[in-house]
């Protein structure tokens, strides 16, 4: 199969679709690499290493798009690659259509296969291939958080941590998963109070089980929230329904109920956010200030970690990448369960239940 490999345009996102040694990996199954020029330098991937490893070096992405069969990246198009992209070509990347009304269009009407990665979905309900960046996303939140709620940026000028004598900060994580598990653990072992906060159960048993005293689960509900609002010093968004669109959970005019200068972190904005006030940021402009209280709603957050990110993230797709290389789309689909749920769209229609309710509920 003839695989591209475009550079990333989304406002400085710096990872890449594959690093050279899956790019190796992949010519010596017998594919064809093309990799548009300087696409791995923000991850610290030379052109050079990439011929090194097999690809070809083209100088545009129009190139990339024209003479590919299956196109990796990280992100999803913009617009501005919209033109470029072919009937039936398939594209295995992240999506969140669900977020993006005008990119489901856009793909729909292009007729291409759109495999993407974060529902691809194995028989316990685990993401594999939204894993390694929600890892780094989760760690992140935490550092940001941390970083924003300096006076200087507009927080309330408090030290997550506390120092011996002073009260450390209050953190609270809506979502258990991935995401919320690895703030947990970065905001505990800074040495903050921390309350997480899920609807399953199990998790929260699991949670209560692995994490230390400093780390609190609570039965999440609106009201619950609500509660723990007027208290709190940093907030983590970190819910995910699968494939769909996050729901609000905290209110426009809950942010009245929070003291000035609190912190927001919305890791869920990739998928509409789960606090109302969330809109998408960059890493240019990552933070607003909205009735006193900092937004953080960077929708690319581990593209600030590319050498980390782009290695984590080969490695969970390759495995992928090389059954549909190997197999075609329609083989490797059949018979692999957890790569199917990643189908989204085929032939301009909506194949996963989660987008289609985006627009059709």
């Amino acid at each position: 199969m003839i695989i591209g490999v475009p550079k990333e345009i989304k406002v400085q996102e710096y990872r890449v679709g594959l690093t050279p040694e899956g790019v190796d990996t992949l010519t010596r199954q017998g594919h064809t690499l093309y990799v548009e020029t300087k696409a791995g330098v923000g991850s610290g991937f030379s052109d050079e290493a990439y011929i090194k490893a097999g690809a070809s070096i083209l100088t545009t992405a129009k190139e990339v798009y024209e003479i590919a069969e299956m196109i990796i990246k990280v992100k999803e198009p913009l617009a501005v690659e919209f033109p470029f992209i072919k009937a039936g070509q398939i594209l295995f990347t992240y999506f969140h259509f669900a977020a993006s009304k005008e990119l489901t269009e856009a793909m729909m009407k292009s007729l291409a296969v759109c495999i993407a990665y974060e529902t691809v979905e194995l028989p316990d309900g685990s993401l594999p291939l939204l894993v390694p960046m929600s890892e780094v996303a989760g760690r992140m939140a935490v550092n940001v958080g941390a970083y924003y709620l300096g006076k200087p940026f507009g927080g309330k000028g408090k030290l997550l941590g506390g120092v011996p004598g002073v009260k450390p900060a209050e953190v609270l994580i809506i979502g258990g998963g991935i995401v919320g598990t690895q703030a947990a653990k970065m905001a505990a072992g800074l040495g903050a109070n921390v309350t997480i906060m899920d609807t399953n159960l199990t998790r929260l048993r699991y949670l209560s089980d692995v994490m230390p005293a400093n780390v609190v689960t609570q039965y999440s509900t609106l009201m619950a929230i609500q509660e723990k609002l007027p208290t709190v010093d940093l907030v983590i968004g970190a819910v995910l329904l699968h494939g769909a669109k996050a729901p609000h959970l905290i209110k426009k005019t809950d942010l009245a109920m929070m003291e000035a200068g609190t912190v927001v972190v919305d890791v869920a904005v990739d998928q509409g956010g789960c606090i109302e006030t969330c809109k998408p940021t960059t890493h240019e402009n990552p933070v607003y200030m909205e009735q006193n209280i900092l937004h953080y709603c960077v929708a690319n957050m581990p593209g600030a970690v590319p050498q980390t990110s782009t290695r984590a993230l080969t490695q969970a797709t390759l495995p992928y990448a090389i059954a549909i290389a190997n197999k075609g789309w329609e083989k490797a689909c059949v018979e692999n369960a957890a790569l199917a749920k990643g189908l989204n769209i085929k032939a301009g229609k909506i194949l996963h239940k989660g987008v289609a309710d985006a627009y059709n509920g």
